[in-house]
């Protein structure tokens, strides 16, 4: 009865609130003659969307198929070095300065210099902007989780005689699991971003990235708000596939990411 309870709450008020935003939005650029090079209006972005959807599309896929790759190198990289700095813990003393200059570096100057690096023609720069933006949150949630075991449950396994790596498997790492996903949730929307981002600067034609500034060079401002529209809806993709896993996987409910 609580969950039903909850359903009109957690479902459909976000979407009267975003119907009463798209409402206010359409009258506010038709009332106060808004011209289309600062905001065209939902219903302009609309036709263009469901005009060039097979575009928008194509477009997807390639920003999907680079944050995808770099959501993957990036959680598997952070994922391992977390385990490394838990059962090796000079390994995260060492590694902490980088991480901090890692969290930092923007993206706006790492990616021309690897497109320099790997070639303009190849999507290779791409996908490790997404990698590193992954690797951070993924890495420092993770690392948080697997510091979450219990001194006793620790003790245990010593007293069992197991390894650091067989109690690293049997308590820490299940424990690790909300922890985890958190990371993986963050990491999947910024997985999008940066992979988005990167495309302003360079490589292969092709992805929403390259779309949206193709078409508002060309002062086809609605047809850019449609390529946004559908960066949003590839983030929003990434981020239910990855809640969905955390669901399948972690039936119970993950800790909260607030103080």
């Amino acid at each position: 009865m609580k969950q039903s309870a909850s359903l009109p709450r957690t479902i459909l008020a976000p979407v009267l609130l975003g119907v009463l935003a798209v409402a206010l939005w359409q009258l506010a650029v038709v009332a106060l003659e808004i011209k289309p090079f600062v905001l065209p209006s939902p219903v302009s972005i609309a036709t263009e969307f469901s005009s060039s959807v097979s575009s928008v599309w194509t477009s997807s896929l390639v920003t999907g198929a680079n944050a995808l790759i770099g959501l993957l190198i990036g959680a598997i990289v952070g994922i391992i070095a977390a385990i490394i700095a838990t059962v090796l813990p000079i390994t995260d003393e060492l590694s902490a300065p980088l991480v901090a200059a890692a969290s930092v570096i923007p993206i706006v100057a790492l990616a021309p210099v690897l497109y320099t690096m790997f070639g303009a023609d190849k999507e290779t720069a791409r996908q490790l902007v997404a990698a590193l933006a992954v690797f951070i949150p993924v890495y420092l949630n993770t690392l948080r989780g697997l510091r979450q075991a219990r001194p006793v449950h620790r003790d245990l396994m010593r007293a069992y005689g197991a390894s650091s790596w067989q109690a690293t498997r049997a308590v820490t790492l299940p424990g690790a699991v909300p922890f985890l996903f958190i990371g993986l949730r963050i990491a999947s929307s910024l997985a999008v971003i940066s992979a988005l981002i990167g495309e302003y600067f360079g490589g292969p034609i092709g992805g929403l990235g390259k779309s949206i500034t193709s078409a508002a060079a060309s002062s086809n401002y609605s047809l850019a708000y449609a390529y946004v529209l559908g960066a949003i809806i590839l983030g929003l993709v990434f981020y239910v596939v990855t809640l969905g896993l955390e669901k399948l996987v972690s039936p119970h409910r993950a800790p909260s990411t607030g103080p």
